[in-house]
């Protein structure tokens, strides 16, 4: 699969969020990993998701746009004015703005949903939220270790917060190879989890009733039925499919995907 391709969802490029320092102690060596950071994003074929902030992630959106990808800024002002003028924050670098009025601290769920993976550079307070968040719903994180703030703490702080939540946190001080191995577990394995869904294994807890719970039989994804792009049913049996390709392959060959897991649905 090519670089920066949701396994998912052939259709979209991942998304990769750089969350760190807007301001505070950056010294030169830190602001050159993030914009290295943002352009071995680029160069993956990852949009790259930013706070639309001054500081660690503007280096990064530089740094992207310099590898000719695309950055989305996710503001806390309602306006453009308001960005610029009330939070003092950059347009530079960034292709889409998305306004959401929801100011610094509530932007930060906007910033890590929209997010498939989330990267940690340097950071303070804003930050440790944004790895809060991420942690808890189940994201794959990078941290970009070396690049000073929180993120050569962010070991002891996950080890302290002792809960299994379904993520994975990777560890590098080199962006280019951060980047590599977080693009490789994500296509490989953490795609199958979906943060979307809430609860361990990640579909249909705390809804309404039980889900019927399936896992395509081509790609491993879990889905309830609700979200299934389509069913087959042969000899009797249901299967469940995420996406247009993994309905092709299994057209194509039934017999080499069935029985498999997902053939009988699985309760929550």
């Amino acid at each position: 699969m090519e670089p920066g391709i949701n396994p998912a969802w052939p259709g979209l490029a991942l998304k990769v969020g750089v969350m760190g320092g807007a301001s505070g102690d950056m010294t030169p060596a830190h602001m050159a990993a993030a914009e290295q950071l943002g352009r071995a994003i680029a160069r993956s074929g990852c949009v790259l998701i930013t706070g639309a902030c001054p500081g660690l992630p503007l280096c990064a959106a530089r740094g992207a746009k310099a590898a000719g990808g695309t950055v989305l800024g996710i503001s806390p002002g309602l306006s453009l004015d308001e960005h610029v003028y009330k939070y003092r924050s950059p347009v530079e670098f960034h292709d889409i703005l998305v306004f959401t009025g929801s100011g610094l601290m509530g932007r930060e769920v906007d910033n890590i949903r929209t997010s498939d993976i989330v990267v940690i550079v340097g950071g303070r307070s804003g930050t440790l939220g944004e790895l809060a968040i991420a942690y808890d719903e189940g994201k794959l994180i990078g941290v970009l270790t070396g690049t000073g703030g929180i993120s050569d703490m962010v070991r002891d702080i996950l080890a302290a917060c002792a809960k299994e939540t379904g993520s994975r946190v990777l560890y590098d001080a080199t962006p280019e190879r951060l980047v590599a191995d977080l693009l490789n577990v994500y296509q490989t394995e953490h795609h199958r989890r979906p943060s979307c869904f809430d609860g361990p294994g990640g579909v249909g807890v705390g809804r309404e009733g039980a889900a019927e719970v399936f896992t395509d039989p081509v790609c491993g994804m879990r889905l309830p039925t609700a979200a299934a792009f389509a069913m087959r049913t042969p000899s009797g049996r249901r299967y469940a499919f995420c996406c247009a390709g993994c309905v092709a392959s299994f057209d194509a060959d039934p017999g080499k995907f069935a029985p498999a897991e997902g053939a009988t649905p699985a309760m929550t």
